[in-house]
């Protein structure tokens, strides 16, 4: 122990003993997972190998597409994420991101490719796969489709629905951003869900798609992402669906 360990009080050399031990262990690792919602593929050839600290982790990963619905081990701490053309060495896009040690992430690749003005975000989603009390599901969105230009309202009906849309189940998701968890009941008759898209206070839907999963004493949890159609310029008329929990 070192001398001005030493010269301090038993409960005090403990607390920072406890601080030094800390501060001198391995970061530990984080769970990542990587999704590419980069619209304009003609330009790194529709697939990316994904890089993070100089070390290949997903790839090759098409549009749109994610790397898995389960997670990789990746360092903890400030990570650089290097998007390259899959199987060369042509940077597609480069950024760094935080990634706090024992947690999951959602990292999507989003925006517009090198070679038409570069624009990549890098979206780093914190995810909570906690299951919900029995007999729920829960629905999470992430806007990662530049075309949506507004927030878009997104509602959540069992099926079979006929009905009006009245209250959205999250409001306003503006692009590059990801909901809270929604959670619904499970759909006693078998049908479950009809996801509905409109534009932020609109019930006129862009598209809806339907989902099935879970059950009365099971539990599931899904992410949807929204992209563009490929080459950009409109929304996909369908979710890139995201088994987190089932």
């Amino acid at each position: 122990m070192s001398r001005w360990l030493k010269a301090l009080p038993p409960t005090l050399a403990l607390a920072a003993l406890s601080i030094f031990a800390t501060s001198c262990g391995s970061g530990g690792s984080a769970q990542a997972r990587f999704v590419n919602t980069i619209p304009n593929t003609a330009v790194y050839g529709n697939a990316l190998d994904v890089e993070v600290n100089g070390t290949k982790k997903f790839g090759p990963v098409t549009f749109p597409n994610a790397s898995a619905s389960t997670y990789t081990s990746v360092a903890s701490g400030n990570d650089t994420i290097l998007g390259l053309q899959t199987g060369t060495t042509t940077q597609v896009f480069s950024d760094t991101t935080n990634l706090s040690s024992g947690k999951q992430y959602t990292l999507v690749a989003t925006g517009t490719a090198s070679g038409s003005g570069g624009f990549v975000a890098l979206l780093s989603i914190s995810d909570i796969n906690t299951a919900p009390a029995a007999g729920n599901v829960e629905f999470r969105v992430i806007n990662a489709s530049p075309s949506s230009l507004s927030a878009v309202d997104v509602y959540i009906e069992a099926e079979p629905f006929t009905g009006n849309l009245t209250s959205p189940a999250i409001s306003a998701l503006a692009y590059t951003q990801a909901s809270s968890y929604a959670t619904i009941p499970w759909n006693s008759g078998g049908g479950g869900w009809v996801v509905f898209v409109t534009p932020a206070g609109s019930t006129t839907p862009i598209f809806s798609q339907t989902f099935n999963f879970g059950g009365q004493t099971t539990t599931a949890i899904r992410t949807l992402v929204l992209t563009d159609v490929q080459g950009g310029g409109a929304m996909n008329q369908a979710f890139l669906e995201l088994n987190d929990l089932n």
